[in-house]
This record gives structure tokens, C-alpha cells and sequence, in this order.
């Protein structure tokens, strides 16, 4: 499978990093409306976080290498938003409503929006299957990629780390785009950064990930 432009974690050839940029959490009014236009709508029961990651990370790789990181959410928006038909392509152009979504409640409250953020969706689960590996183990991860999302970057794959600890068992991301993927044992791996990056090369510093136990194997 291919790898998204959108996995762009240890990189070369796309410039430095500005790490001085301000911290404000919007660069432009815009981004905050959109923002909150988001977490106000009420989505149809298809949407996901998974869902949303994935439509977004399929956009064409120069519409996401030039649009912003909110523009992208516009898009990705309005795409899950066509494709659910809550709106018409005529009806974004325009801005304009033709018809009343059937059954469709109305925007949330501000009151609403607060409470709900703060309630964030859990993605444990409940297990009679006990986990493969233990803390100490020795694994490998899988060398092959994903078209779609995954929780498993690029530069970590078919390289070797120790498992540090187990963290449950947590819906799997690549799978649960509708919102009922199947559970599975969640790990923080460690890895010497020396064996990520050629650029690390005698330092002793560790990265640290939590991956699934889908893409693990014993070293």
C-alpha cells in the first residue's frame, strides 16, 4: 500500500521547522469560527474521529501540502457532509440551505459545546483476551504502510523496540471509520532514536509510541 502525504514524521526536503512560532491557538478569526462551527453542528451518526482522520488524509497531496491545517477541516468537512447528505455541493457554493435536513436536531448550545468537549469519547474497551506481549518484550513493527489512517508512522516501521507497558485494550483507528471497528491490545513501545533516524547516530536519546498490537511481531 502507498503511504498518505499526510505522514510526513521524520521527513527530509520539506524545509525546517519554525519551532519559535507563536502559541496562539489560531493564526486567523476564520479558523476559530470554523473551529467552533464544527463542534456545534450535529453530526449524522456515521461521523467519526477515525472517520474525519481518514477523509482528510485522502485529500489529493497537493491540496494538503498548500492548504492549511483548518483549511484542511473545511474540506474534510465538507466532503463527510456530501457523502452523508446533509448538504449538497449547490448548498456549500452558495451557503444557502434548499431543504430542511429530516430529523436532523438543531445546532448545539454554546452550554452544550462546553460540556460535550469536556466529555471526550472513550475508546477502551472491555476484553476477555489478554495481551501478546509483555512489558521487556523485544518486537518489530511491520514494515508495510496503510492507504489510509494508521497509527503506526512511517518511520517507526520494520524497526525493532521493547515494549515499556500495556495500556488496555482500545478500538484499532485503521479499521473504525464507521465508528464500530474491533478492539485491540495497545503497548508504548520505545525505540533508541539511533535506530529511527541515520541523524541519531550515537545518541542515547528513546522515542516512545503507543502502537496496537496489529502491527507488532517478536524481534
Amino acid at each position: 500500500m502507498m503511504d498518505g502525504i499526510h505522514d510526513l514524521g521524520g521527513r527530509q526536503g520539506y524545509g525546517p521547522i519554525d519551532v519559535n512560532e507563536p502559541p496562539e491557538p489560531f493564526h486567523a478569526p476564520w479558523e476559530a469560527r470554523l473551529f467552533g462551527i464544527t463542534r456545534a453542528f450535529t453530526r449524522p451518526a456515521m461521523f467519526s474521529i477515525d472517520l474525519f482522520r481518514h477523509v482528510r488524509e485522502c485529500i489529493d497531496p497537493a491540496e494538503y501540502l498548500t492548504r492549511g491545517y483548518y483549511d484542511q477541516w473545511l474540506l474534510a468537512y465538507a466532503v463527510l457532509m456530501v457523502d452523508a447528505e446533509a448538504v449538497t455541493v449547490e448548498e456549500l457554493a452558495t451557503g444557502k440551505s434548499a431543504k430542511a435536513i429530516p430529523n436532523m436536531p438543531p445546532p448545539m448550545t454554546p452550554a452544550k459545546v462546553a460540556t460535550l468537549t469536556k466529555a471526550m469519547s472513550r475508546f477502551d474497551r472491555e476484553s476477555d483476551t489478554g495481551p501478546t506481549f509483555a512489558p521487556g518484550d523485544k518486537v518489530k513493527t511491520i514494515p508495510f504502510g496503510s492507504s489510509g489512517h494508521t497509527r503506526l508512522p512511517q518511520y517507526a516501521r520494520g524497526r525493532e523496540g521493547q515494549i515499556e507497558s500495556f495500556r488496555g485494550v482500545h478500538t484499532l483507528p485503521d479499521t473504525n471509520m464507521a465508528g464500530d471497528g474491533p478492539a485491540q491490545p495497545l503497548y508504548t513501545v520505545s525505540f533508541l532514536a539511533a535506530d529511527l533516524w541515520l541523524g541519531a547516530a550515537g545518541r542515547k536519546d528513546h522515542v516512545y509510541l503507543d502502537l496496537w498490537e496489529s502491527y507488532l511481531e517478536r524481534a
